[in-house]
């Protein structure tokens, strides 16, 4: 069967959006923030539950948390450098230590590092950023926490009562939103290193306790940066599939 054009634009609409880690400072029109938000109130949920709450972040509101999240950033980050005198005084102090409803800071499952590694190098190699240049990479890793220069940052909280399924109802959500906002002329990034310090973000919006902080995205219109077009790749669907082993007679 002759795929329709609406078919063709949808695909098109997936198979073009990057994270983009590069953005305009020109702010978002309401109008247009609301539409996105309305698409991915659309989403699919666990009995329609909806068992996730987004917090938006924009002007000085968006400033105050890019000032609170990079000063942890830098004390964390001075701390690894300072041997384990800096860690000690680093748990002894709790300043800049991540206070996150998740941790973001995990060593990844070996299956699982071949395309980590991958798409770290691909894009370090894209910046023209070292494997030794240690002070290259804290420099493009301080930048999640100053949303890629994006003029919205959108913190997503899921219910802890739901459990993991929360999380894939915001998975869900999440895809819904980012695609909109594609298709609507913005970029996105998903970042789960904005779930690091919850405290900040709990101090700047009113979170029920039983919501915890999973991720942040950046959100505002892309820049011309080439960082914009980095596609790491990705498997090819066949070797997702799992193979069978139940012979059925």
């Amino acid at each position: 069967m002759q795929a329709n054009a609406t078919d063709q634009a949808f695909s098109t609409l997936v198979h073009s959006r990057r994270s983009v880690r590069d953005f305009l400072p020109t702010p978002i029109p309401q109008a247009l923030l609301d539409a996105v938000l309305a698409d991915a109130n659309a989403s699919p949920s666990w009995s329609n539950t909806q068992p996730y709450r987004i917090a938006i972040a924009s002007g000085s509101v968006r400033d105050k948390l890019q000032t609170e999240l990079t000063t942890r950033f830098d004390k964390g980050m001075a701390a690894q450098r300072g041997g384990w005198l800096g860690k000690l005084r680093l748990l002894a102090t709790r300043d800049g230590l991540p206070d996150g409803d998740f941790a973001t800071h995990f060593a990844y499952p070996a299956d699982l590092q071949p395309r980590r590694r991958a798409t770290g190098h691909g894009l370090y190699e894209l910046l023209g950023i070292g494997r030794k240049d240690h002070a290259a990479r804290e420099a493009q890793m301080r930048k999640n926490f100053e949303f890629f220069g994006a003029p919205t940052a959108i913190f997503v909280f899921v219910h802890s009562g739901l459990r993991e399924f929360s999380v894939l109802d915001a998975g869900i959500y999440l895809q819904t939103l980012m695609l909109s906002a594609h298709a609507q002329g913005l970029g996105t990034c998903a970042q789960g290193a904005l779930a690091t310090w919850a405290g900040p973000v709990r101090a700047a919006f009113d979170v029920p306790k039983h919501y915890k902080l999973i991720c942040g995205v950046s959100m505002g219109y892309p820049s011309d940066h080439p960082i914009n077009g980095f596609n790491p790749g990705r498997s090819v669907a066949k070797e997702l599939l799992l193979q069978q082993t139940l012979q059925i007679r």
